[in-house]
């Protein structure tokens, strides 16, 4: 064999030698954290959960029947054509059922919303539990078809969450593609209730993983689409609004972008702060469980004997202020009426979601801040209807905590990609003030409410949730003899303290070992924790976060 062709198989075998070489790791991961079946199990679950969205929304439309002799979404104007009775008692008369299975079928008192999923991905020994997913979405359903004010989006987030938790428990997945299917039956969800694939892979990033990594792009890909392909093949291949095509008049109009980003941030934290302080009284009021709904219920009622707009998920008035077919005096009203009608919803336990609730506030808020703007200047604003769908994203931004996905599902909803950069620059300064003022979207202050904070990122998270117990050498083992010194009870911790409470009691103790006493009998020793251990473990902890984040 002539030399040249020795060395070109020379070269050949090493080149074969380091794409092995540099391959090989690429390829064990990407078999060890189970990614071909990772790929399958996400189609049937973009399968399975658009088929539940569908089924939701069917429920809520037969709920509908009974009262209102319509089953679509324009609410309004079913309501009108009713005596007013069906309007002021049909909420009271679903909550009273809502009140019966909140008390007896949920251990929880409440129906679970995208917060529990947010929860489930960062804690995964919580997992989701079907029944009362099933159970937390047909209260959601009654909940909006008796005319609740709230949304239909977060209850079949959740619900397509717990189905893809039921559907994954029989496999052995890594944690990390068990974070990544659950991020994918939350696209599902997303994708299938708005007919927006594409939001939907933003938003279980942006929400749900709290982060953007490449190989879970994939999975969550996968159900999104297919769970759009089979929403479009049941409901039409239409935007959920129909508006005209909208145009920026001048660019002179920047600063009207800017005062209304600042706008729709005064009515996000308003409502946010509705939200709260609603809930907070309704938990002070000594009322049974199983009533509170039914009373709630008859409030909302009372609000649409006026304000027929506020009930429901509200699909049709916002329609009709992208189309600006609204007075400027009812939009400014239905901005409080809402806010109050959703906040007494919510309040009473009522199951359903925020997300429609936003668009319709920041749809009501753009929309008169449009007119008023043309009022003053004629020849510069724009369309209401334009400022009415920055409205929606800006405000729906806000309260959820997800610019990215929002401005997309905005642009998928209205189909409207023309007014890019005002939405930008008024979603950026509407979340931005309400970040400055709240801290955090509405989902975190659920969490947080329930004792868990994950807004400070994966250390701090890790540090409040590692407990010593998981780290401790107990007593008796091979690492721990019997004997232990009466000076090591000075300074002890319990096997449910966190690990940054006992880094703490570390640092303070000057000591490198701690012993671990019995919850229940201070007295008696269990094990000692090594502050090397825990140090190791956070480690470690720190290092699964970081590849699974940018993998």
């Amino acid at each position: 064999m002539s030399a040249w062709k020795e060395k070109l198989l020379e070269l050949i075998r090493g080149g074969a030698s380091r794409v092995l070489m540099w391959a090989t790791p690429n390829l064990k991961f990407f078999f060890d954290t189970k990614q071909p079946l990772v790929w399958v199990l996400a189609a049937l679950i973009g399968v399975i959960v658009a088929a539940a969205a569908i089924g939701f929304r069917l429920a809520i439309g037969l709920i509908q029947w009974p009262w209102l002799r319509d089953m679509s979404e324009h609410l309004v104007s079913a309501a009108n054509a009713v005596p007013w009775y069906w309007v002021l008692l049909a909420p009271a008369a679903g909550g009273l059922i809502v009140g019966i299975m909140l008390d007896r079928l949920l251990p929880g008192k409440r129906a679970e919303s995208v917060a529990d999923v947010i929860e489930a991905r960062a804690l995964p020994q919580n997992k989701l539990d079907l029944k009362k997913g099933l159970v937390s979405a047909t209260v959601s359903a009654i909940s909006l078809g008796s005319g609740a004010s709230a949304g239909r989006e977060g209850p079949v987030v959740h619900l397509g969450a717990t189905l893809t938790t039921a559907l994954t428990r029989g496999f052995s997945l890594p944690t990390a593609s068990v974070r990544m299917l659950l991020a994918a039956g939350v696209s599902a969800a997303v994708s299938a209730s708005f007919n927006a694939p594409i939001a939907g892979v933003l938003f279980a990033h942006e929400v749900i993983l709290g982060h953007y990594a490449m190989s879970a792009l994939v999975p969550i890909v996968i159900s999104s689409v297919l769970a759009a392909v089979i929403s479009r093949i049941w409901f039409g291949d239409f935007t959920a609004f129909i508006v005209p095509e909208y145009q920026i008049t001048s660019y002179w109009e920047v600063p009207a972008f800017v005062l209304l980003g600042v706008t729709c941030a005064a009515v996000a934290i308003i409502f946010q702060y509705a939200l709260i302080a609603t809930d907070f009284i309704a938990r002070n009021i000594p009322i049974r469980l199983i009533l509170r709904p039914a009373i709630g219920g008859l409030m909302v009622g009372a609000i649409a004997l006026v304000f027929p707009e506020v009930l429901g998920v509200g699909y049709e008035t916002t329609d009709l202020a992208l189309r600006q077919a609204m007075p400027l005096h009812l939009m400014l009203l239905l901005i409080f009426a809402k806010t109050a009608a959703t906040a007494i919803t919510l309040a009473s336990r009522f199951g359903g979601g925020i997300f429609s609730p936003s668009l319709y506030l920041g749809a009501m808020t753009g929309g008169a801040f449009g007119l008023i703007a043309a009022s003053v200047f004629p020849e510069l604003a724009s369309s209401s209807g334009l400022y009415a769908i920055l409205g929606m994203g800006a405000v729906a931004a806000a309260v959820l905590g997800a610019p990215v996905s929002t401005i997309v599902i905005v642009f998928e909803l209205t189909g409207g990609y023309a007014m890019t950069l005002a939405l930008l620059l008024t979603v950026s300064i509407s979340v931005g003030l309400t970040l400055a003022v709240h801290g955090r979207s509405y989902f975190y202050w659920q969490l947080e409410s329930r004792g868990l904070f994950l807004q400070g990122g994966a250390h701090r998270h890790i540090s409040r949730q590692l407990k010593v117990g998981d780290v401790m050498r107990q007593i008796g083992g091979e690492e721990e003899p019997e004997s232990v010194n009466p000076d090591e009870l000075e300074v002890w911790l319990t096997p449910e303290d966190t690990l940054e409470s006992a880094l703490r009691r570390f640092d303070e103790a000057g000591k490198t070992r701690i012993a671990v006493v019995d919850e229940n009998a201070a007295s008696k020793i269990v094990g000692f924790v090594y502050q090397v251990d825990m140090l190791r473990r956070f480690t470690e902890k720190l290092i699964e976060a970081d590849v699974e984040e940018h993998r």
